[in-house]
């Protein structure tokens, strides 16, 4: 959804005409499930071929995942249509990444016309899911001041110095399989896993967000969701814009 908008782009494989979204630093490795859009896709053509897009099907899986694991559900907007191409260069600057200052990721969403609080929101999810040793291994070995010792050293187990990169560890120790607010609660502990989780609370201009948000399940579960259908609003293909693709990771 961050790239092009709601398109799907990130679902195409690589092609001699497609450089796939899939290889950039934040997706690789992380981004997965890829198999189960294409098999609600196949199942949903058997009924009706050529009519419902991977792009609102994206959209009502990211509804239905929320729900799944404990957090809000949400009435989806449908009638969006499929991208026929994707850009790896502007996923490379158009995805948050793990490493980048706040202000950059505030400015990042801004552009995408996303405000601090719908990121901060956005961010909630990282209450459940794992993340792999590369990308925090620098903050759970650098002796900052804004990590708790005890969570560095547990974290350090299954991530040494050197190797392992694919290694993988919760980003919430307490409810790793559950949405909730409690993704907040460890950054008021210093208990981010990653650094760009830490920085919203670190002394910045998020941290009333981030105490709200630990204080109210509601407010959060309130501000996610209406998060979240802004961000399937991004710039989607619609009427005889993009296509409907009959199969999610190629062109048809």
């Amino acid at each position: 959804m961050f790239t092009h908008g709601c398109d799907a782009s990130i679902l195409l494989n690589e092609t001699t005409s497609i450089v796939s979204e899939k290889t950039v630093l934040p997706n690789l490795g992380s981004v997965r499930g890829y198999g189960v859009i294409e098999d609600a896709k196949a199942e949903i053509e058997k009924i009706c071929p050529g009519v419902v897009s991977c792009a609102d099907i994206l959209a009502v899986a990211a509804r239905d995942a929320s729900a799944a694991v404990g957090g809000p559900s949400w009435t989806v907007k449908l009638g969006r249509r499929d991208s026929t191409t994707t850009s790896k260069t502007v996923a490379e600057t158009d995805l948050p990444n793990p490493f980048d200052p706040l202000d950059t990721l505030i400015s990042g969403f801004a552009n995408k016309g996303l405000n601090t609080r719908d990121m901060v929101a956005l961010s909630g999810p990282h209450s459940i899911g794992q993340a792999q040793c590369f990308l925090f291994r620098d903050r759970i070995y650098d002796n900052g001041t804004n990590i708790d010792t005890g969570f560095a050293s547990t974290r350090r187990r299954a991530c040494p110095q050197e190797g392992e990169n694919g290694n993988l560890a919760p980003l919430d120790l307490v409810t790793p399989n559950q949405l909730d607010n409690n993704y907040f609660k460890n950054l008021i502990d210093e208990k981010g896993l990653l650094q760009s989780d830490q920085l919203l609370f670190n002394g910045g201009s998020t941290d009333n967000i981030v105490t709200e948000y630990s204080n109210s399940p509601r407010a959060f579960s309130s501000d996610f969701t209406a998060a979240m259908i802004k961000m399937g609003d991004i710039t989607p293909l619609t009427g005889k814009n993009g296509i409907i693709r009959s199969v999610c990771a190629s062109v048809n």
